[in-house]
């Protein structure tokens, strides 16, 4: 793959050929008239972990560095469950968790793959306890 982050940029409309749904649908295929047919589905419109990663060159390349740690974030998180992430964003609001629980979760993550985003919560752990926002134990 010849992917430049400055020259494909916006990727949708420079290198479509690099961005697919879920299941690998190309996106030129993914269309209104193929959701109302049923070829595709809600699923479908999810962005994938590759063209996440692809957007994340795409912000370092323009000086973008907070923004490409996020994508990257977004890119790991892409294959965690729903459910779970629901969970641990309802526990990253304040006096909702302990650092016990805040662990925990972090675990959770690292089991889906999600290591910084586990390194993230362990860091709002720290900075919790710091401030007074944990959960009494």
């Amino acid at each position: 793959m010849d992917f430049d982050p400055k020259r494909d940029y916006p990727l949708g409309t420079q290198r479509p050929d690099l961005v697919s749904t879920p299941s690998g649908i190309p996106l030129t295929d993914v269309t209104l008239d193929s959701l109302r047919a049923g070829r595709i589905d809600g699923a479908e419109i999810r962005a994938t972990p590759e063209t996440l990663l692809l957007q994340s060159q795409v912000a370092r390349a323009a000086g973008r560095e907070p923004l490409a740690a996020s994508l990257e974030r977004a890119a790991e998180l892409a294959a965690v469950p729903d459910d779970l992430l629901l969970a641990v964003y309802t526990a990253l609001r304040p006096r909702r968790a302990t650092a016990a629980q805040l662990e925990e979760w972090a675990a959770q993550l690292e089991v889906h793959g999600a290591d910084r985003t586990a390194l993230f919560v362990r860091e709002a752990a720290g900075v919790y306890a710091e401030r007074g926002l944990l959960a009494d134990a």
